[in-house]
């Protein structure tokens, strides 16, 4: 899929386009009242399922410096369609029940990923 950024005929660089490249996962962990219980629960029972995930191409977690979040995991599939997909598992029915069950609260954002 592509996108078309700007239909100038002068503009001929690479900036005309953007190629959507994957479709991201984005969950926004709250600072949980049990920190290391948190990360040992997240740890060693919830990344596993999260790369157990169909589909799945990528997963990064990381704590943010200064404040809020407490932690932010990205998750990444090669389309929507395989995010949609992998989303009707029963695996990710699992991954979505644990997380709930981690000590803290959560937001979650999905979308495109586009070079820009």
């Amino acid at each position: 899929v592509q996108y078309a950024a700007h239909n100038d005929p002068e503009r001929s660089d690479n900036r005309q386009r953007r190629q959507l490249l994957l479709y991201r996962l984005t969950v926004l962990y709250d600072e949980p009242a049990d920190k290391e219980a948190f990360d040992r629960r997240y740890t060693d029972e919830h990344v596993p399922l999260v790369k157990a995930s169909p589909g799945l191409v990528s997963f990064q977690l990381s704590h943010p410096q200064g404040g809020t979040p407490y932690l932010v995991a990205e998750l990444f599939w090669p389309s929507e369609d395989a995010f949609k997909a992998s989303a009707a598992t029963p695996e990710r029915a699992e991954t979505r029940r644990h997380a709930e069950g981690c000590g803290t609260t959560f937001t979650v954002y999905t979308g495109d990923v586009a070079e820009v």
